[in-house]
Parts: C-alpha cells; structure tokens; sequence
C-alpha cells in the first residue's frame, strides 16, 4: 500500500461532512457509485481527445464518488451486499473507461502497450482479491491497490502527458506485480490452514 493509512484516514475524515450532507439529503450510496461513473466516463473521452489535466481532474472527481459511496453506507448505516457488489462494478468499469481514454490518447506508439497492460494488472489485482474472498481468503495486501492506481493517474495528468506515459509503464509493473503478489500470499494463507 502506497499510500499510508493515516493519510487515507485524515483524507476520509475530511469527507465525512459531504457524506452527512448526502446522507441527510436522503442520497443513498448506491445513487452515489452511479452518478460516480459519469466523471469516469467523462475523463475517458478528455483523454481520448488529448484534454489529459482535464482528465486527471475527472478521474479524481469519480474518486471522490468512490470514497463518498462508502462513506455514506457505513455512516447513515446503508452497508448492504448488493451495494458493495455494484460499488465494486462500478469500479472496474471506471477504471476501464479511464484506461479506454488513454488507450485512445496513446494509440500511435508504445504508451498504448504501458496503457493495456496496465489495465491487465489493475483488473488481475481486483479479481485476485474478489476469487481469494469468494475462496474464503482474505485477501487485500498489495502496494497497488485501486486509491494508488488512481491517484498515479491524477497526478501524471496534471503534470502532462509526457509524464503520464511514464507513471502508464510503472502502473503496467506495478499493478501486476500486486496481482501476483497477491497470488502469493493467498496461497501462503490457504496452505497454513490446511
């Protein structure tokens, strides 16, 4: 995990007045990991057309639907399997759409094999974790997890595409590195209990 826990916490803590603002809106978290898809896919097509600090803003805003869903589910007491079911969906398919737009911003050169293999490793390390609990495993170690993905993502934008293209191969790396890291360690577990 890139980023350490303290931060993430002091980060959700500054959210929990948005998330009881939603909740006495009557918002519920899953209209929240809805309407979060739609900067997703609105970052998917800045990217596309070349926009990449616009897209690194879109994907940080999605993000912040991301965190706010849960938020909202564990304050106002909403925690439900369906929703975390589609909270998890909505996931992939943000960060698929996402890695669509850069697949698109790189397709001339080799930022388009960094940007598809990055994807693979982002998708491996969420279905290794969704396989292991459905196993019975725990399974959420890892240094690449989604929050990190993402926010590797927001920065390179920012900065430009030139950058981004680098922080694309070190997301290639890193993220399947994570998926077999995460292979690893499940296996270590299930073997311990046999």
């Amino acid at each position: 995990m890139l980023i350490p826990l303290t931060i993430r916490l002091k980060f959700r803590r500054l959210l929990e007045p948005l998330a009881r603002g939603f909740i006495a809106a009557g918002i519920s978290p899953s209209t929240l990991t809805l309407i979060g898809l739609i900067p997703a896919v609105a970052a998917a097509v800045a990217f596309g057309k070349g926009a990449v600090r616009w897209g690194a803003v879109l994907t940080g805003v999605s993000g912040l639907f991301d965190l706010a869903d849960g938020l909202v589910a564990r304050m106002g007491k909403k925690e439900t399997r369906f929703g975390a079911l589609l909270d998890s969906s909505i996931d992939r398919y943000s960060e698929i759409a996402i890695f669509i737009g850069l697949a698109v911003l790189y397709r001339d050169g080799m930022g388009l094999i960094a940007v598809l293999l990055a994807l693979a490793g982002s998708m491996m390390v969420s279905y290794t974790k969704a396989r292991a609990e459905g196993l019975g495993a725990q399974c959420s170690s890892g240094m690449l997890q989604r929050p990190e993905r993402m926010v590797l993502v927001v920065i390179g934008g920012l900065i430009g595409s030139t950058v981004l293209v680098w922080i694309l191969w070190i997301l290639a790396v890193l993220s399947n590195i994570t998926a077999v890291e995460r292979l690893l360690k499940v296996r270590a577990t299930m073997r311990s209990v046999k």
